[in-house]
Order: structure tokens, then sequence, then C-alpha cells
């Protein structure tokens, strides 16, 4: 692994570990229904640029000068906004992707609507609560980049320590909200989630190295996994094989997108692998995780006893995203960089790739 030091203005990773040393105090019960991708920074809104567009000069990833920085919010309207974007919910809204395909296969058809709605109630304030842990660990590193610049912390609506608890609550009453309205194993694997999310994740893996979204990953596939303890109240190698499909295509999907706004993750000093290394061993490493995603995928269809429906879209699915990784590698060996190798072209389409591969996956026990 490839190993970084994070020099951030406030002392990197050492000095938030010493911020969390009050902790010692509080009851870590805490959960999380992590994204689907687990990689919360990068996986906000590409969009969100603030007013310069992704070539901007590097003298725009500089943080908001104090005296310039946004007030705090006046109104409780502006509050409310304020604590919800913390929950980053654009990345929350990954959970439907994943949960409810799974709870729909699990079933092996519909599953009570009483699990659905209260696995996804517990998940959403779970991953919220992850979410706002995380802007509380990253407040630093969010100020220097354009993409996350705008989060509340990063603009002063919200205070550190109030982020903080905000954050602890959302993960305590979602705990509490598994463990006695689903079961107890769901609840422990949301736990897990967030313990590894903000512990091995955000804590030590984001700042140190180029491998960081391929294990801090984990966090973001156990939404599979929690799913399916909802409806069954265990786990099964069915769960697995979809816990590896995520596992194995978040690198590619996350590295694309870094690949785009390379700039702003060395301006923050976050060792992302575009930052630290070349865009061909990117491209190669994306192409061959995006070869075991599709493998992967292919490998449910014997093991969960999958119809013709979910083999025949995996097949395709798998054959267009594999010559997109295709197009991405030509096109590097003929020397093209930057921006003109379109990598958000691949970042997108992973997207549509996981979403049309869990319809299947929810579509496939209806009709089979």
């Amino acid at each position: 692994m490839h190993h970084a030091e994070a020099g951030p203005e406030r002392g990197g990773a050492a000095e938030v570990v010493r911020d969390f040393s009050f902790l010692a105090n509080v009851d870590p019960i805490v959960t999380v229904l992590s994204n689907k991708r687990g990689v919360e920074a990068e996986l906000d809104d590409p969009g969100d640029l603030g007013d310069e567009g992704p070539g901007a000069p590097l003298a725009a990833l500089v943080p908001v000068p104090a005296a310039q920085a946004d007030a705090p919010p006046r109104t409780i309207g502006a509050s409310v906004r304020a604590y919800v974007a913390l929950t980053k919910p654009r990345v929350i809204e990954l959970l439907l992707i994943t949960t409810i395909p799974v709870m729909f296969l699990a079933a092996g058809g519909v599953p009570p609507l009483s699990t659905v709605l209260l696995t996804l109630a517990f998940g959403t304030m779970s991953a919220g609560a992850a979410n706002a842990i995380n802007c509380y660990i990253d407040r630093d590193i969010d100020a220097k980049m354009r993409r996350t610049r705008r989060r509340p912390l990063a603009r002063h609506q919200v205070t550190p320590a109030r982020a903080l608890v905000f954050g602890i609550t959302l993960a305590v009453l979602s705990t509490a909200g598994f463990l006695l309205a689903v079961n107890p194993v769901a609840a422990a694997g949301s736990l897990f989630a967030i313990l590894f999310y903000v512990f091995v994740y955000s804590l030590l893996l984001k700042r140190r190295t180029s491998q960081n979204v391929v294990w801090g990953g984990i966090a973001g596939c156990m939404p599979v996994l929690i799913g399916w303890a909802a409806v069954t109240g265990g786990l099964a190698w069915t769960p697995l094989v979809l816990f590896g499909v995520v596992f194995l295509w978040t690198p590619p999907h996350t590295w694309t997108l870094a690949m785009r706004y390379r700039e702003d993750y060395a301006v923050a000093k976050v060792p992302m692998l575009p930052v630290v290394a070349g865009e061909r061993r990117v491209v190669t490493e994306s192409l061959a995780y995006t070869y075991a995603t599709v493998a992967c995928s292919l490998l449910l269809w014997p093991v969960a006893g999958m119809g013709p429906v979910y083999g025949a879209v995996a097949v395709v699915l798998g054959m267009v995203f594999v010559a997109e990784g295709h197009r991405l590698l030509r096109a590097v060996r003929a020397g093209v960089t930057g921006v003109h190798l379109r990598p958000m072209r691949f970042f997108h389409l992973s997207n549509v790739y996981l979403a049309l591969l869990f319809t299947a996956v929810a579509v496939d026990p209806l009709l089979f």
C-alpha cells in the first residue's frame, strides 16, 4: 500500500484523533447503514463545485478566509437545512440501490412493507450519523476542496461540537431502532459499519494510503448484508456475493471520479490513487476491478439460483461496463490525458450499471 503524510492545516489525522478524546466517556453505541460506495466525500454531488468549474486554477481551491465565511444560520429553516446537509442526503439516496432489492431477493418476492420502511428509516438515520461524524473529522480538508467547501462545517453554519453530537445522537437512536424494531443481526451489521467507516476509513486510511477507498469501501457494502438480515434474521452466501459485487465495484467508480477532480484531492493532501499514480496505472487497475465486478455479479446466478432475467441483464450490463473500461485504457495508451480521457463517462456509467443490476436482483424473484 502507498502511504502519504497528510498535512492539513490543523495537523491531519493525529489532531482528529485528539479531537475524539472526549468520547472516552460516551457510550459507543452507534450504527450506520452506509451508502453503496462507502466513501462519503468522494461521492457527494460531483457537480457541486461552486462558481468555478473543474478547470479553475488552483488558487480557487483555497479555503474561504474567515472574514468571508458564511455566518451561522439565523432562522430555524436555515438551521434545519444545515443539519440535513451534514447527513449528505445525496449519498443516502444510494441506500435504495442496494438495500431494497436485496430485501426482495431475501423474501423471494415482496418483503413485508413494515420491515422495508423500518430498515430504510433507521438506515437513513444511521447513514446520516456516519456522514455527520465524517463531516466533523474532515472539516479541515472540506474547507480546501471546491466540491466540499459548501458543507455546513466549512461554511461555519454548524459548530464542530454540535455536528459531532448530532451524529452520535442519530447513531444511538438508529441503533436502538434496529435492535428493538428489526433484529439484532441487522443492528450488529449496522454497528460494525459505522465503527469501520469512522475509525478505519475516515481516521486511519483516508489520509494515509491510496488504497483508502478499496478497504474503506467495506462500510459501503454493509447495506446488502443488513437488508438481507432484516428480512431473514441471518446471513447466507447470496448476500455475501452481492457484498463482493459492491466491494469490487467501488474502487473503479471512485477512482474515475478522483481522476476528474485530482487537483482537489492533491490540494487537500488526500492520497487518492490518481493523485499518487499515473493515469495509465489508475485506468489499468480500474479495468481489473471492473472485470472482477462483472465476474462476481455472474457468480450470483448459480449461487442464488437466479432466473434468466437476472442472468441476461448481468451479462449485457457487464459487457457494456467492461467495454467502457477498455475505452479508457485505449485512450490513455494513445496519449490522451486529463479531462480529455472523459473519466466521468465511466463514473456515470458505473452508477447506471449498479442501479440496473440491483433492479434485476429485485425483479427476478418476482418472475421466477
